[in-house]
């Protein structure tokens, strides 16, 4: 019977069991790694004399009994500083609170760490097999930290849900399905008459017009019938506190790492980020259970000097905003609000704290405007640290990993004697010629970094302009992901997206309304929302590349079939080996069994020949790198690190994990965390997530979880759009993309490819756009048209086309709350994006991808002169404003021309005319807002007048000379008559 207490050894499973003076055996003193006696006189016959864990060798005389801790001199900096509680966060700027070492990959023998493990595992085959046949599971079981351990509340609650799904009521939804299976049927026969009717004398624009409405038509099928099952979904938080925070016991809520990314401090203000990090430690969530992990890219002393300075005044604004819980936790927008702050606020205190800490925050503000100042011209010689040491990262581009924890357990307290949660500065190590792949490889360095020094089970990340709105945001995810019934199948919760500073008109469409608070409550309902980069939490587990744990298991006839043509063996011949020598080959294999990657459960009808092959080519060490500790990490399902860790060596594993060579000949970016080969990393993740049978959540609580910025400038805006224009096409042209990749396991679900692939093929809808809207002013300029004339039919088809575009959108706004201007506004900007910004992404994907010629587009500005939404009256001039220009003056130009030509051929011309202009009237109303962006203010003058007057004039001076009331008309057969009676 095992005694409790007493740590499990980690090479055999048992008790490390008691030495000679009767007291728990310890081989290492330096991190009092846990293993039993046997196996340490193993090791030792075998000449493995140096800890598993932290590569210490062994005490020659074997002074087991010996309680004195032996400090290893290669020590780093930061370990060393990490042991002074006292300085962490009060002295962060010295240099000697940088942690910049390379760890060592092997033991003294030059053995790699995780092999040492794995044939200790070989050599204990004999010794496990011999075990009983339950222990396995109770071994399992005790192997779980305490603290990890979540014990079962039998309370009535404990059985209650703790979210629901509100289904949408049928007198909304039937209505909504039956109007699109009409448009259906109304397509099906608008296309029957439209080639079946050719317009002879315009051939060429029938053809283009046809082709254009037939992509269109298949747009509208990728966009609309993902929306076919929305949901709503309710939590019910008071029903996770009384689960999992029970009075005068330990809080059971599960621990969550926020990982926030900056890159450029000159053009990511370090105040936001210092924002967005004092929202994070300001969460209404036990401080042991949250963790602030900053990523600093650009390696930038600004940053991490900024960071330090928000670590100070963390001390008093975290319990400030927790006394009084205040909303949002952001000070800066907190006290920008132009609201009563005095309301629902009762504590006399409230009015002299809050003018006293508004004061403080002010004075924080003015120290970090002086930081950045001091920052604007870097000297010749590089940064330096106040104790006269350069700053590693004086080159960007080539220094070594940087690791500071400024709060925490073992940091900095708040002004009123509690603890904080910690907050982590974290660099990855860069050097030349090395890959980094930008936001996706910080995010994956992020990963190891939170596995080795707190290892929660969730991740929550954002944008460094991205703050916490609602304090109970995380409360709200773990409704979904800590649910006995639903968390286990999910890999994340998205959040919508809500943003601060946007015109009141959303003149750009920023707020992306429309797909917010339709496309993904449609998406909810089949399996789950995409990834959109920011405000998502998530289950570690899913991005290690595990499967969920009710993922059903993959038959043998399936799983053996040929990748092509997807039968058996009849094209593929089996090739496996008598049963002899598979049995052999299984006896040499059989101890590799724990070195599986991906989920086992998974395999669990192949026999143990298919098991050894497959585990043969996916161990451990191939895929998530050579790190025992962060190895060890990913085989905790409810996350956590070792009470007896100890924290110097946790820095250097940490310094190790985060070297830029770590990831090579790796899965990293393949199959496991943030997926590279694209710069929309996020579509990539949470489509890899979901090809593994996993489910993602949409979490829309009444106040928004976050806020963010978005550009309002036009250009901006537009460049903005190219980006995840770009990342759509190189996920198009690589070997991920939905079209073909994801069949095999048949876990991703139709409705939710047809998603996938509406997000990668939306900016090929550039190349028919365009085209469309030229169609209108070459018909004007020419006298043709693509439409023979109208029959009774025809018009008939055209109305009930018309109509049902507009129920289908009138029954939206029912069920998804969204206002008429969201969804104009989101139709005017599709047009503006895909003739500007989705045109240019093409052209430049397919350069990048298939030429290797990388075009970047560089944005000058002028300054504006307008304080309110000065930005959004900018002018900057660049090329992706050069289409939709030449679309709005051709089809303008086209106008004029059609009314000239309309006056010179009389009344028959009008009738003809007036489809026409009605057709480039759509498209200059469509292009209004570009159009609004590219004249700005012109003095306060209307755009609308600009243009209508530009428009009037025109057409106002075609009749004038048409009609010439100044000019006395001549007979000419009076005036040949006068000719001829002159004598020459």
């Amino acid at each position: 019977m095992m005694q409790s207490g007493i740590p499990l050894c980690n090479t055999c499973g048992e008790q490390v069991g008691l030495d000679a003076n009767e007291e728990v055996f310890v081989a290492c003193h330096e991190c009092n790694f846990p293993v039993c006696k046997t196996c340490f006189d193993l090791d030792i016959k075998e000449g493995r004399k140096a800890c598993l864990r932290c590569s210490t060798p062994y005490d020659d005389e074997n002074s087991l009994a010996d309680d004195e801790t032996k400090v290893s001199g290669t020590r780093s900096a930061m370990a060393a500083h990490l042991d002074n509680s006292q300085d962490i966060g009060i002295h962060a700027r010295h240099v000697s609170n940088v942690s910049a070492v390379d760890s060592e990959l092997n033991d003294e023998y030059g053995n790699p760490i995780w092999k040492n493990r794995v044939e200790s595992w070989k050599d204990k085959k004999d010794k496990k097999s011999k075990k009983k046949k339950g222990a396995p599971k109770e071994e399992k079981v005790a192997q779980i930290p305490p603290e990890q351990q979540m014990t079962e509340n039998h309370s009535p609650d404990a059985a209650e849900p703790l979210s629901t799904i509100i289904p949408l009521p049928p007198n909304k939804i039937t209505p909504y399905r039956v109007v699109i299976i009409m448009r259906l049927i109304i397509l099906a026969l608008f296309f029957h008459y439209r080639v079946t009717n050719p317009v002879d004398s315009a051939y060429g624009l029938w053809l283009t017009s046809i082709i254009c409405e037939i992509w269109f038509a298949f747009s509208w099928v990728l966009d609309q019938f993902p929306k076919w099952y929305p949901v709503n979904r309710t939590t019910f938080t008071d029903r996770l506190s009384a689960r999992y925070e029970r009075e005068g016991e330990p809080s059971e809520l599960a621990a969550v790492d926020f990982f926030v990314s900056t890159v450029d401090p000159l053009k990511e203000p370090p105040l936001i980020t210092a924002n967005t990090v004092l929202s994070i430690l300001a969460v209404d969530y036990p401080v042991d259970k949250v963790s602030c992990y900053v990523s600093d890219d650009g390696a930038a002393m600004l940053t991490f000097e900024s960071l330090a300075e928000t670590s100070e005044f963390a001390r008093k604004w975290v319990p400030f905003c927790k006394k009084f819980s205040i909303e949002p936790r952001a000070p800066e927008f907190y006290f920008s609000q132009k609201i009563d702050y005095l309301k629902d606020k009762v504590q006399p205190s409230f009015v002299k704290e809050r003018r006293a800490m508004k004061r403080d925050y002010e004075e924080f503000k003015v120290r970090m405007n002086a930081l950045v100042a001091k920052a604007q011209k870097t000297p010749e010689d590089g940064w330096t640290m106040q104790d006269g040491t350069p700053w590693p990262g004086n080159n960007s581009r080539d220094h070594p990993g940087m690791i500071q924890v400024f709060l925490g357990h073992s940091g900095a307290y708040d002004i009123e004697g509690n603890e904080l949660p910690r907050l982590v500065y974290v660099s990855r190590e860069k050097r030349p010629g090395y890959p980094h792949h930008k936001k996706a490889g910080a995010e994956n360095a992020l990963v190891r970094v939170s596995a080795v020094l707190t290892n929660a089970p969730y991740i929550l990340n954002l944008d460094c302009d991205h703050y916490v709105n609602n304090s109970q945001a995380i409360r709200e995810a773990m409704c979904f992901l800590m649910d006995p019934q639903v968390g286990r199948e999910v890999c994340f919760v998205q959040f919508p997206q809500r943003f601060d500073g946007i015109d009141r008109s959303d003149r750009y469409a920023n707020r992306n309304t429309v797909f917010f608070d339709v496309n993904m409550k449609g998406l909810d309902g089949i399996q789950g929302p995409v990834y959109v980069g920011t405000g998502c939490c998530f289950n570690r587990q899913a991005l290690y590349g595990y499967g969920p744990h009710s993922m059903p298991s993959l038959s043998k006839a399936s799983s053996s079939s040929c990748s092509w043509c997807g039968c058996c063996s009849c094209c593929c011949p089996s090739k496996k080996p008598s049963k002899d020598l598979s049995e052999a080959y299984r006896d040499t294999k059989r101890e590799e069994l724990d070195a599986a990657i991906f989920n086992l459960r998974e395999i669990d009808n192949y026999d143990e020949y298919e098991r050894s092959m497959l585990i043969s080519q996916t161990s451990f060490e191939k895929t998530f790198g050579l790190s025992s500790v962060f190895i060890e990490s990913t085989l905790m399902e409810n996350g956590g690190v070792a009470e007896s860790s100890n924290p110097s060596t946790l820095i250097k594993e940490a310094i190790h994990v985060i070297s830029c060579g770590y990831e090579e000949k790796t899965a990293w970016g393949k199959e496991i965390g943030w997926i590279y080969g694209s710069i929309t990393e996020d579509i990539l993740t949470g489509f890899k997530m979901h090809c593994r049978g996993w489910r993602s959540i949409y979490c829309m609580p009444l106040r928004p979880a976050f806020k963010g910025s978005a550009p309002i400038n036009l250009s901006d805006r537009l460049h903005q759009v190219l980006r995840w224009a770009l990342g759509s096409v190189e996920i198009f042209l690589s070997r991920h993309c939905p079209l073909w990749y994801g069949f095999a396991g048949g876990r991703l679900k139709w409705l939710q490819r047809l998603a996938y692939i509406n997000t990668i093929v939306y900016p090929f809808t550039s190349l028919p756009l365009v085209a469309y809207c030229t169609i209108p002013a070459i018909c004007l300029l020419t006298g043709k048209f693509i439409i023979p004339t109208l029959s009774n039919l025809a018009s008939a088809l055209f109305l009930g086309l018309f109509m049902s575009i507009i129920v289908t959108s009138v029954l939206e706004l029912r069920w998804s709350g969204v206002s008429i201007e969201d969804i104009w506004r989101n139709e005017q900007f599709w047009v503006i994006g895909g003739v500007s910004a989705h045109l240019f992404a093409v052209f430049q994907g397919f350069l990048k991808m298939l030429a290797g010629i990388d075009t970047n587009f560089t944005v000058t500005s002028k300054q504006a002169e307008d304080a309110d939404f000065g930005e959004l009256y900018m002018i900057k001039w660049t090329t992706l404003l050069i289409p939709p220009t030449t679309l709005l003056i051709v089809n303008m130009v086209g106008i004029v021309a059609g009314f000239s030509d309309a006056l010179n051929k009389g009344y028959e011309a009008w009738g003809p005319l007036f489809g026409k202009v009605f057709f480039a009237f759509w498209v200059i109303l469509h292009l209004y807002p570009f159009l609004k962006g590219l004249m700005g203010r012109q003095n306060r003058t209307p755009t609308i007048v600009v243009l209508w007057s530009v428009l009037l004039a025109s057409v106002f001076s075609l009749v004038w000379v048409k009609i010439n009331p100044f000019v006395t008309k001549v007979d000419s057969s009076a005036l040949t008559q006068s000719c001829i009676s002159i004598d020459c």
